[in-house]
Formats: C-alpha cells, structure tokens, sequence
C-alpha cells in the first residue's frame, strides 16, 4: 500500500497498473483505491487472481500469457500510450522493465516493489528517461513505523483501509505447517495462525 500511496501518490482519477496480484500488488492496489484511481489494472500470469482482485480496486485484468506482443504495448493501446503509474510488485526484472516501459511518456511514474535475484539487470533504452519517465523503488512502502503507523491504524478505524479482505485462512499453532502450505501453492494472501486456544 505504500508503494502506491507514499511513493507514486496516483492523483485521483488517474490510471495505475500493478504488476503481480499476490498479497504485495493487493495491497498496492487497495492503496491506488484508497488514492481515488479510476482505472487499476492488475497484471498477473495467473487468471485466476482476478475476482479476488476486483475486492482491492482492480478494475481491469491483463494476463501476459494472452497476447504474442511485449504487455508494455498491449498497455499504451489500452491506455492511451499509458499508465500514469505503474507499482511492480514481482521481484523479476522482466516484470520491472515492463512496468517501467508500460508508463506514458511526460509523466509517468513506475514504482519497483519487489526484490529482484542479486545478478538481475534492469535494461531499457534510455529515450524511456529523456521521455520524462521516472522510476522509483522502496522498501516497505516508505512507511516510518513510529509516525506513520498511527495513521494506517485511523484508516482502518475510519473503514477505509479493509484489511479483512486479506485474510484468507486461520490455523491453530499446531497447524502452522498447513499456512505454509497455502503460502506455497499460492492459495491464500494472509493466513492468521492462533498460538492461544486450539
């Protein structure tokens, strides 16, 4: 959520792409909501993130493995030449170039979330930055623990951050190898585990 929120800051009514829809692009697209975005839309090898998608926001779905061209031109055609702001949230570095290429020229803003493997290298063409592109990255949304968890704590109270929808399984302690299973097979975005009880 602080990717989108602290670090691209989307204006209302502007259009973001968030590449990988797993408990990280979730929350990065609960934040383009939260910031008022009029188009979100989730990018993800797996169709059937979608519906769950659509609880945070996520208007629109493209999964890559649908089209015979680079997802960064099947983006600038559905937008117009592009997203105002794109949140990268897969760690692989074919997914952060797109993110950054999937932007419109004079103002578009990609935000790399993920963790790339040590020996990635990002390439792109330079015109993409004399374009007036701009890439950021951050860890851990740029939040500040101290004064800047006292705020998410009134967005939840205020009913406008919606953390129940991320929680999608609970297990006892004595379970806590079932979680890591869902964890694994991608089945569940944040599982509870109860060390008190069961």
């Amino acid at each position: 959520m602080g990717a989108t929120l602290n670090v691209a800051k989307p204006k209302k009514g502007s259009s973001v792409a968030i590449f990988g829809l797993g408990g990280v692009g979730l929350a990065a697209a609960e934040g383009a909501r939260i910031a008022g975005a009029s188009r979100i839309i989730g990018i993800d090898l797996n169709s059937d993130r979608f519906e769950k998608a659509k609880l945070f926001g996520v208007t629109e779905f493209i999964n890559p493995l649908d089209y015979k061209k680079p997802i960064q031109e099947v983006i600038a055609e559905k937008t117009d030449g592009g997203v105002d702001y794109s949140i990268e949230c897969t760690g692989n570095v074919k997914a952060m170039i797109q993110a950054f290429e999937s932007c419109h020229d004079g103002w578009g803003v990609a935000v790399l979330v993920g963790v790339p493997h040590s020996d990635a290298v990002f390439a792109t063409n330079p015109v993409n930055f004399l374009n007036e592109r701009t890439l950021k990255g951050t860890f851990f949304g740029n939040y500040k623990p101290r004064s800047d968890l006292p705020g998410l704590v009134e967005l939840y109270l205020a009913k406008k951050l919606e953390l129940e929808k991320f929680i999608t399984h609970e297990v006892s302690f004595a379970d806590i190898n079932k979680a890591f299973d869902y964890m694994i097979k991608g089945e569940s975005l944040r599982c509870v585990i109860n060390v008190i009880g069961n």
